[in-house]
């Protein structure tokens, strides 16, 4: 029997050159887990048919000696990402039988290392939502209680790491899409920079938040996964060439805590006093803790939701039923797009898609979406400055603990209110990670998010390390 729970990507890779378990029993160790669990949790939608194939070429590149750290290594994709010859459906019905064409950036790149794609995990239908509640192909359970939502809209690549049906998982992260699902599955997951990892192949939401990350059981995986994914790309035109990434010298272990946005209000009171003694922890590892002021971070939600549904506008409107997925047929072309797009997209998709419109429409576009990307600019403007003095700003990744199912569906701003904390990050387009800091009295999981300057992952996964340290002691 292979101890899934014991396991990270580094002790793995050694037992494969000990010969202490081959890849084909790590491979069939996850399939019988998510054989068992699946159905009940649904953080898969699909277990792929070819993964005797990519064994193969594992085996290959081991017996070559070609292999890297991710060969081997079991891994799910979130269901945006396109794998050439599989179905993505973005968890929506639009797309049911979609079949990609091409890889995703970031699937090319696991491919070429030899990681072992199970299968597609699920999520909120075209990223949006906070707890994969509105997938069209039913909620994903959260494996530490099954009564509560494992966060959105990365859920399934969440809870398949949770439940130990995959050893790492991709996500992507609109607006906290990886940091909040990490938070409320009690596993680590992470942001990179703008631009430091490809977007090529990943159905759109936000173009300009849009982010595609790793999610784990420690930091070292999630760092291992990111090295391997974060190639230029030139496919994608918002890729940053490895020459500009700048990085700093060293780390000053200093650290900002934003004590006046602490204050908001609807902030858990468990979720507080999580975060104190996070603090404390991070200050025994040796790290000063210094107040700071950030005016303008409050106005972030408010900015992301008039950026975001105006992209999610513009780029939802090439599912047409003309030349993507399904298409309800009609007497006119304006019927086509309308009974398409009234059956096959959900709520929240269609009250973002009408938010958006109504943004970027005559008489409203200036008083709106300008208006935001204006302070869009301040706000990072603020963060720079800001990260000139400290290495990181932390704060808790989500203002509450996970929630049970149907708790907030029905009123979409405290659904919105999840993003309190993680937005920022995307609005700034710099890294920020979710780590695990401990439990509510009834066991729920919380996590601390710690964010950097661009460019900084090494800071990013140096705090975490150390804070992963921290809680040990």
């Amino acid at each position: 029997m292979i101890d899934l729970k014991a396991l990270t990507i580094e002790k793995t890779h050694e037992h494969f050159k000990n010969g202490d378990f081959t890849i084909t029993d790590l491979v069939n160790a996850y399939l019988d887990v998510i054989k068992e669990k699946n159905k009940d949790i649904n953080a898969y939608l699909e277990v792929y048919t070819d993964i005797k194939e990519q064994i193969k070429n594992a085996e290959e590149m081991f017996a070559n000696g070609t292999s890297t750290l991710m060969t081997g290594i079991p891994i799910a994709l979130k269901d945006n990402m396109l794998f050439t010859g599989h179905t993505v459906s973005a968890g929506s019905k639009i797309l049911d039988g979609y079949v990609a064409t091409y890889d995703a950036g970031v699937v090319k790149q696991l491919k070429s290392k030899g990681a072992i794609i199970l299968g597609r995990a699920n999520m909120d239908e075209f990223a949006m939502g906070s707890s994969t509640e509105t997938s069209a192909y039913g909620v994903t359970r959260n494996p530490v209680n099954r009564d509560y939502v494992p966060g959105g809209t990365s859920g399934g690549s969440a809870a398949a790491v949770a439940m130990d049906g995959a050893l790492v998982t991709l996500g992507s992260d609109t607006g906290g899409s990886i940091r909040q699902p990490a938070s409320f599955c009690g596993v680590v997951g992470m942001k990179p920079t703008y631009g430091n990892v490809s977007r090529f192949g990943i159905i759109a939401m936000a173009s300009s938040l849009d982010q595609v990350g790793p999610m784990g059981k420690t930091v070292r995986d999630v760092e291992i996964l990111y090295n391997a994914i974060n190639d230029h790309d030139t496919d994608d035109s918002t890729s940053i060439p490895n020459e500009l990434r700048i990085k700093k010298d060293k780390l000053k272990k200093v650290i900002g805590v934003p004590k006046d946005f602490l204050l908001s209000d609807g902030i858990n009171k468990e979720v507080i006093k999580n975060f104190e003694e996070s603090c404390k922890k991070l200050e025994k590892e040796g790290y000063t803790l210094v107040d700071i002021s950030l005016p303008l971070i409050k106005y972030s939600l408010a900015v992301y939701y008039i950026v975001m549904p105006a992209e999610v506008s513009s780029n939802l409107a090439r599912f047409d039923g003309i030349r993507y997925g399904q298409s309800a047929p009609a007497d006119s072309i304006y019927d086509v797009y309308a009974k398409t797009r009234g059956a096959f997209f959900g709520k929240e998709v269609r009250r973002r898609i009408l938010l958006g419109t109504y943004i970027l429409s005559h008489g409203y576009y200036d008083a709106y979406y300008n208006k935001a990307v204006n302070v869009r600019e301040l706000i990072k403007a603020e963060l720079a400055q800001v990260f000139e003095k400290v290495d990181a700003i932390i704060t808790p990744t989500v203002p509450f603990p996970p929630f049970k199912f149907g708790e907030k569906l029905k009123d979409p701003i405290a659904m919105y209110m999840s993003d309190l904390f993680t937005v920022p990050a995307n609005i700034a387009g710099v890294p920020a990670m979710s780590v695990p800091s401990g439990k509510t009295e009834e066991g729920l999981p919380l996590g601390l998010h710690i964010m950097t300057a661009h460019f900084q992952e090494d800071i990013l996964f140096a705090i975490g390390k150390d804070f992963e340290n921290a809680l040990k002691n």
